[in-house]
């Protein structure tokens, strides 16, 4: 009801056409007009001096913003070539030791590979000519497969080959583990190179950037874009130390190359001296096996001669005694016919006597003459024994010879040892 009262005033109102008007405005003393003047006065000037003053500080900030900008700009340009040049030098000695761990490298694997031509001769020329040798001298015969000077010195070279050989492999193997090691540090170099290389591009880009280029852009984010935690003094002595590693290692490769050298060098005399050591022992013994072949030769010779004489002196005494059968049957036939004498005729004249010692005599003869000529079979028959003796004995030495003096000698020929 209060509601509908009230709205019913106001379209009373409106009917009415009345108008509200405005209460009047404040009256003011003319001390107060003076005074808002000379304060309106005041601050003004204060505001025109306080504007001039800031004029003049902002002129003077400009100017030093201008200044230290354009001197922290002239700075950072010197540091940036600063930097380059640091970075040129170092690439350059890194180049530089990386280009001598690249010969060292090459150099190592010379030496490797005169180190491996050496085994590999060791093993398919001199040590299996040894073996040869040794498996050639088992098809001697007779009395002649003895344990001489020639198999102890061929067994003597075997075991300076074998010798060498392991004392080759583990240079190899330390040449090997070398190489390795220059590889990776120049695997390490050529990581530095290539981040060194990308900060000069880097660099060399900002060093031609200016306020007024192109594709420039602030940056508005919250994290710091300063992100190095390296120092300058940690980044030197990373650079440093991969010379100086590089340097050691290079250091350790000449040393290795200068033992690899000392022990092929010791190596090659050594297989050489027991090289001569093994000739000088199969001449000595060829010398020996001719000597011991001559004087067999010789007794050969003699024996053959001596058998002769037996033969032809056992068919004389044969024919001998067959001649001294005659004189045997006369003497037993006069005998016989003496007996014939008559009476007081048959006495032992001297005729008788004589004739009884010729037949005592020839039986004597005849049985010393048959012992003799069984004496003589018999030494015809050691001879002919000692003759065959012989003769499988010059066979023996002859066919040592020939395995000696022939195979061995022959194949040692091929036998080379160089400075590889």
């Amino acid at each position: 009801m209060a509601f509908q009262k009230k709205n019913n005033i106001h379209t009373n109102l409106k009917r009415e056409r009345l108008v509200i008007i405005a209460p009047p405005p404040s009256r003011y003393t003319l001390t107060e007009w003076s005074l808002n003047n000379r304060h309106r006065d005041r601050c003004c000037l204060d505001q025109q001096k306080l504007a001039d003053s800031i004029l003049a500080e902002c002129d003077r900030v400009k100017d030093e913003v201008d200044e230290r900008t354009e001197l922290n700009k002239k700075d950072t340009d010197r540091k940036i070539e600063e930097r380059r040049l640091d970075i040129e030098f170092n690439t350059k000695e890194i180049k530089n030791q990386r280009k001598e761990v690249c010969l060292e490298v090459d150099s190592l694997k010379t030496h490797m590979e005169r180190i491996k031509n050496c085994l590999e001769a060791l093993e398919k020329n001199a040590k299996f000519t040894c073996q040869k040798c040794i498996i050639l001298r088992e098809g001697r015969i007779g009395i002649d497969l003895c344990f001489d000077d020639v198999e102890r010195e061929l067994k003597n070279e075997i075991d300076v080959i074998e010798g060498v050989q392991k004392l080759l492999g583990k240079t190899l193997e330390q040449a090997n583990e070398q190489v390795r090691r220059l590889k990776s540090t120049n695997y390490f170099m050529d990581r530095d190179l290539e981040d060194k290389a990308n900060v000069a591009k880097i660099d060399y880009h900002n060093s031609t950037l200016k306020p007024t280029s192109l594709n420039l852009s602030i940056y508005y984010g919250f994290t710091p874009l300063n992100q190095g935690r390296i120092t300058n003094e940690e980044w030197e002595e990373f650079t440093k130390q991969n010379i100086e590693k590089a340097a050691k290692e290079i250091n350790s490769a000449r040393q290795l190359r200068s033992y690899t050298d000392i022990i092929l060098k010791q190596a090659i005399e050594d297989l050489w001296d027991q090289y001569h050591a093994v000739n000088s022992a199969f001449k000595r013994r060829i010398a020996e096996v001719k000597d011991a072949k001559t004087k067999m030769e010789v007794q050969h010779s003699e024996i053959v001669r001596q058998s002769n004489e037996i033969t032809l002196k056992i068919v004389e005494m044969e024919k001998t005694l067959q001649e001294k059968e005659g004189y045997m049957g006369l003497a037993h036939t006069r005998l016989g016919n003496r007996t014939q004498r008559p009476n007081m005729e048959l006495c032992k004249d001297l005729v008788e006597i004589a004739l009884v010692n010729e037949v005592g005599d020839l039986h004597r003869n005849c049985a010393y003459m048959q012992h003799m000529l069984a004496e003589a079979h018999a030494s015809l028959r050691y001879l002919l024994k000692t003759q065959i003796q012989l003769e499988e004995d010059i066979n023996v030495k002859t066919n040592s010879l020939k395995i000696d003096e022939v195979d061995c000698m022959s194949l040692r020929e091929s036998m080379d040892y160089h400075s590889y």
